[in-house]
């Protein structure tokens, strides 16, 4: 295992990030980053200095979504990776439901895990090369970490609907005119730009914004609990029906071969 913290936790004043730290992985999601965000969420919940939240990744991406190889790994283990992508999902929901306002900054990718990230998050700040999309049906994927209940009413649903059944990765400036975007900065700039709001939502900060947030979520999910636990039946039958494995492994096999191509062209 890693001696490297998961999690990077960095404070400015009232304003907590937390740093994706798998940047060999592209920040993609295991049993031990999911588990390092939940303790550190825990931690900056229960600071009372901590005010606002920033979740960031390191190296050259936010996050590519779940960690295909381990899929495989919990596919031979133990017939379906589903355990895990429970923890996916009620970890994005308590992200969403935390009395901490949490500003998501987006880089690199945010792909399929990392867009459900983003999603659960209350602000976004992107670099505006970011590629950003759901991503999933391109290794014969359903979203299980709430992509399908909270896309939608992200974006719209005309661009989540496009987004959920191409696959295709956009650059921040098409998904601005949806709002969810709250501003598209040069990459140079993006923790500067995330620490402005971060500091913005933490002078306002108290019981009134906490219920707020509460009384925001509650009013626009009212069935978003049925939502999720529908979204996770459909990925564990979809993974049970279909040989996604084997697509899986047909990818990370092109893809391995497409990065000793490029390491032998340096």
């Amino acid at each position: 295992m890693s001696a490297e913290p998961a999690v990077l936790v960095a404070d400015d004043g009232p304003v907590r990030t937390l740093t994706l730290n798998r940047p060999h992985r592209r920040n993609a999601l295991d049993a031990r980053l999911v588990g390092a965000l939940d303790t550190a969420l825990t931690a900056a919940e229960n600071d009372e200095n901590t005010r606002a939240l920033i979740l960031a990744g390191s190296g050259k991406s936010f996050c590519a979504g779940a960690d295909l190889q381990y899929f495989l790994e919990l596919h031979r283990d133990r017939g379906t990776p589903i355990g895990f992508l429970r923890r996916v999902s009620a970890l994005i929901t308590r992200f969403e439901t935390s009395p901490l306002p949490v500003v998501a900054a987006l880089h690199g990718h945010a792909v399929a895990g990392g867009l459900e990230l983003a999603l659960g998050c209350d602000i976004v700040v992107a670099a505006d090369d970011t590629l950003i999309g759901d991503g999933h049906i391109r290794n014969n994927l359903l979203p299980a970490g709430g992509s399908s209940v909270r896309l939608p009413r992200k974006v719209g649903d005309a661009m989540a609907r496009w987004l959920a059944l191409t696959g295709d990765l956009v650059t921040p400036d098409r998904l601005a005119a949806t709002g969810w975007i709250h501003s598209i900065v040069a990459p140079p700039d993006l923790q500067a730009a995330a620490l402005r709001v971060a500091h913005q939502l933490a002078e306002h900060s108290g019981p009134a914004q906490s219920d707020f947030k509460t009384l925001l979520h509650e009013l626009t999910t009212l069935n978003s609990t049925d939502g999720l636990a529908r979204e996770l039946d459909a990925f564990e039958d979809h993974w049970s029906i279909n040989d996604v494995p084997a697509d899986l492994n047909a990818f990370l096999d092109r893809k391995t071969l497409h990065d000793n191509v490029t390491e032998g062209t340096r």
